[in-house]
């Protein structure tokens, strides 16, 4: 250890001329004294030390091994660039290539403090494994499983859990990536060589040859581009979301299955579980046009294709591993009549079973295996055609017969004795394709609203008289329309008609939508699609207009088109005054005969999605929190009067603001009975990245989710901190309102978007070109249509951070004005006692760590208008300085963020260089601005993208 942290201080000598580079010295002759060891034959050795380290002693001696990498490097490509590594601002005068490059190694070395801390926390859950066992690491289902039995849980239950668990992450293109996937494939090499490191089974050649491609890692990362030159494609994006199954997710799903199976075999011995593949993956990547005009319905096709193609080659090298590895003959292993039957079933199908058997002899599993590599060949041919000409035969029909061929052969070595070798080589890969089908995710496809409804009354237009004007979009007329239509049956041929020529392009396009659905179902996978989303849905009837579109492109289950929707179509609620009118807008809609029937043939379970993001730019960080609970509770309690299950989808980004809290507590946090082994959630740029980048963390992030939701289930409704409680409830209320008011008395005023776009990089956002959707909807310049990502991301950068903390100190003062030190006794026992407040003020404490006034008032400055950058400003810090105190007050700390003490650590290792950025930046914000020429402008326009990628990647969030 000692070693490791000389050779880093080594590292960041320098001298009063500048950095102190490292001299190739010439070969000495004989009689000369040995040569000293390099930087890197230092950390060679020094990394010896590595595999003896506890966790929190390995953490700061990683740190000190990368950066010391990484100064090598810069020394020898750029000496002046180590100033800026150690925290030193750099000459007035010095190039701008110098500039972009220290701002490039600053990202860098934030990339590497990551890539540190996710090892050292797979290395803190190996140790606790080591000391204590499985069931003692917070998120394992050994955990989950053994304190429902402890607490007398019945296996009866349990089985009944099981049968309805479903968990689904869903991974979006939102444009809060900064990482292009070539810079991930050489974060997650490093990740590996910091795990080969820990072994002690090297040499010490062996180990400085470790150290070396470590090395040579860092020094790819500082060559290779970290802006990206044009704005990422829609099939890119796809590319960046398959990028992980290939990685990780393939393989980390069906180990999910595999320990908790374990887990019900330890704690519920001679019971027998059924295991229904609970855990998919869905996306929005592809089919997500809200806003975004470049995802089309061709977009969506070849995205199909791609999710289709991912699996299926995956599936092919697996059965090729399989092939080779399961080379028992007959001799060895009697073969089980049922299965020989079915071998030769499979070598006659397959046009060649006597060559076959030839080339094989007595090898009954290879043989079984390349008759079904064979057909998954000409699957996988059909696919690469991406739907172009006569179907090539010979394929499978879909993922349920590859399953089924799978199973026999699972069956046929359970049979013979081998259940190791069962469970080992062959259900692992039958728990993929289960999970994986044939189109690696479920696609969902968002549309807002907006859109939906302008193509309904295009098409209301165009089938009306000449001169007709279609009904109030809330009126009984619009509504009883809608009803009407979708109780009338559709005449012969009237289920995907010509469409009318007055519609426009995008009218026409969006009717499409749901005519392609029926298509693409059949060519790529029966579950290839998930739901359809309904972005900003206000009323039931935007809803109907849905369904109503979907019927007249033949997605109901009947020749009539009269019974029920085969899409399930998903209301997003999303503002506060929407999740206020959830119960009202779930009456009227499952009033509706049609709507009822749909679910009940959906596996009689309503979807809804939540949103975090616009409701907490709606009304502030505490009241969107207060209404989402709420909301939940509310909505729940109408599908239990109506008999019809609610399933949430909870809408989260990356960010504290848009939702993006840890999983574990966010899940214990949700109300008692809103879960009930049901659970989606998006998982948005950077949060995808950070879980499921690595083997170890995408095993262990996916099984925290799991097993969360688990838990929930089990435990909510039994827990007292979750049961509602009359006086808490009061004071969330009050607290909320209180919060919301002090939050959009700021936001409300009219000058509000003028300081944001001055005081910010906001306008600039738009050019880092990290996502292929612009930054508003539809175009227009204001607060209501400007997206949540952008509004949180800007004021992450500008350190203000607000979205995650303003209004809550006005909030608690009022509470504590009123109710005096009753209510300060009150606020404690929520603190202790309720999760939901606790959740919200540790997360406002930690975003209140990273705001630094001084540098925002920096950024103020920006604003020309000094009357409108003081009124502004002056607010902010108020509050800011309320809501301090106000925390504190009720958490009983005496310092801001003190209860978080490796949270604080990990902030004060990246503080001061985001602190020389945000400088910078504004300085680069000032100069770009005021530059008059375009060859000027471009100039500093590289260093400014830089810096915000660089600011990005110290907070490891963005929007």
């Amino acid at each position: 250890m000692e070693a490791i942290e000389s050779a880093g201080a080594e590292a960041r000598k320098v001298t009063s001329r500048g950095v102190e580079a490292p001299r190739r010295q010439p070969a000495a002759p004989p009689s000369s004294p040995p040569a000293p060891p390099s930087l890197l034959d230092r950390l060679a050795t020094a990394s010896s030390a590595l595999p003896t380290l506890d966790a929190e002693a390995y953490e700061p001696c990683v740190v000190d091994l990368l950066f010391g990498l990484l100064c090598d490097v810069a020394r020898r490509r750029q000496p002046q660039v180590e100033l800026a590594l150690r925290g030193e601002p750099l000459p007035p005068d010095v190039p701008r290539a110098v500039w972009r490059r220290s701002l490039q190694a600053q990202g860098i070395w934030f990339q590497l403090l990551s890539v540190a801390e996710q090892s050292t926390a797979m290395r803190r859950r190996r140790e606790i494994e080591i000391e204590s066992g499985y069931a003692r690491l917070t998120a394992s289902f050994s955990r989950v499983v053994a304190d429902a039995a402890a607490a007398g849980v019945p296996a009866d239950e349990v089985r009944a859990v099981l049968q309805h668990l479903k968990i689904r992450p869903v991974i979006t293109a939102h444009p809060t990536e900064a990482k292009r996937v070539t810079v991930l494939e050489i974060h997650r090499r490093i990740y590996r060589k910091l795990m080969d490191l820990e072994s002690p089974r090297w040499t010490p050649r062996e180990r400085r040859k470790l150290v070396g491609q470590l090395a040579n890692e860092i020094e790819l990362l500082w060559m290779s581009g970290e802006l990206r030159r044009e704005k990422p494609t829609v099939a890119q994006e796809v590319a960046w979301g398959l990028h992980f199954f290939g990685e990780t997710l393939f393989e980390a799903v069906p180990l999910l299955f595999e320990r908790l199976e374990d887990a019900l075999h330890q704690f519920y011995p001679g019971e027998h579980f059924e295991m229904p593949r609970f855990f998919q993956f869905g996306s929005w990547i592809g089919g997500d046009r809200d806003g975004n005009p470049f995802v089309n319905n061709d977009v969506t096709r070849a995205t199909l294709y791609d999710n289709r193609l991912a699996c299926l080659k995956r599936y092919r090298q697996q059965l090729l591993d399989l092939a080779q590895t399961l080379s028992i003959t007959a001799e060895a292993l009697p073969v089980p009549e049922a299965f020989g039957a079915e071998l030769a079933r499979v070598l006659e199908q397959s046009g060649d079973g006597p060559a076959i058997a030839t080339r094989n002899p007595g090898e009954v599993f290879r043989q079984y295996l390349t008759c079904m590599l064979r057909k998954l060949d000409a699957t996988l041919a059909d696919a690469q055609r991406r739907g172009a000409g006569t179907p090539i035969p010979g394929g499978y029909a879909s993922a349920d017969e590859l399953a089924a061929e799978l199973r026999a052969m699972e069956l046929a070595l359970l049979a013979t004795g081998s259940d190791t070798l069962a469970g080992s080589y062959v259900r692992p890969l039958r728990h993929e394709v289960e999970t994986f089908r044939f189109s690696t995710v479920q696609l969902d496809l968002r549309e807002n609203s907006t859109v939906i409804n302008k193509t309904l009354l295009a098409l209301w237009r165009a089938r009306a008289k000449p001169g007709s004007e279609p009904p109030d979009l809330q009126s009984e007329a619009w509504k009883a329309w809608l009803v009407s239509e979708l109780a009338r049956p559709l005449g012969p041929g009237e289920a995907g008609a010509a469409l009318p020529e007055s519609l426009a392009d995008v009218e026409a396009e969006t009717v499409q939508i749901f005519r392609m659905v029926r298509a693409m179902r059949e060519q790529v996978d029966r579950n290839a699609f998930g739901a359809f989303i309904l972005s900003m849905t206000h009323h039931a009837t935007d809803v109907l207009g849905v369904y109503l579109l979907a019927k007249q492109a033949g997605l109901f289950s009947d020749a009539a088109g009269v019974e029920s929707c085969t899409l399930p179509v998903v209301p997003l609620l999303e503002t506060i005054d929407d999740l206020r009118r959830a119960p009202e807008i779930l009456r009227e809609l499952l009033a509706v005969p049609m709507v009822k029937r749909s679910i009940r043939a959906q596996g009689g379970v309503l979807e809804v999605m939540i949103g975090y993001s616009d409701s907490n730019k709606d009304g502030g960080f505490f009241a969107s929190n207060w209404e989402l609970s709420k909301a939940q509770t509310k909505i729940a309690r109408v599908g239990r009067e109506l008999g019809i299950t609610i399933s949430f989808f909870h809408g989260r980004g990356g960010s504290v603001s848009r939702g993006g809290v840890p999983a574990g507590r966010a899940i214990a946090a949700l109300p008692a009975g809103s879960v009930n082994g049901r659970f989606r959630v998006t998982e948005q740029g950077e949060v995808v990245s950070y879980k499921y980048a690595n083997r170890g963390t995408a095993q262990y992030h996916v099984e925290l989710l799991a097993s969360s939701v688990l838990e929930h289930t089990f435990k909510s409704e039994r827990e007292d901190e979750l049961q509602p409680r009359g006086e808490f409830d009061d004071a969330m209320e009050a607290l909320a309102g209180a919060s919301r008011a002090a939050y959009v008395k700021l936001v409300d005023q009219p000058e509000l978007i003028a300081y944001f776009q001055a005081a910010s990089p906001l306008e600039e956002l738009s050019m880092l070109n990290m996502g292929s959707r612009p930054a508003r909807r539809f175009g227009a310049r204001s607060l209501e249509d400007l997206r949540a990502i952008p509004w949180v991301f800007a004021w992450s950068q500008n350190r203000h951070a607000l979205t995650g903390w303003y209004g809550v100190g006005s909030a608690i003062s009022s509470f504590l004005a009123v109710r005096q030190e009753r209510g300060l006794d009150l606020l404690r026992r929520m603190f202790n006692e309720s999760r939901l407040f606790r959740l919200i003020v540790d997360e406002v404490e930690k975003t209140l760590a990273q705001v630094d006034l001084d540098i925002a008032r920096d950024y103020a400055s920006l604003v020309p208008d000094a009357r409108l950058r003081e009124t502004i400003f002056t607010q902010i810090e108020a509050e800011y300085r309320l809501t301090t105190a106000m925390v504190l007050k009720v958490s009983g700390g005496s310092a801001v963020a003190e209860r978080f003490p490796q949270f604080c650590e990990r902030l004060a290792r990246r503080l001061p260089a985001i602190n020389l950025v945000s400088r910078q930046q504004i300085e680069l914000l000032r100069l770009y601005r005021a530059a008059s020429a375009d060859q000027e402008r471009r100039s500093y326009l590289v260093p400014l993208l830089l810096s915000i990628n660089c600011i990005a990647s110290g907070f490891g969030a963005t929007g």
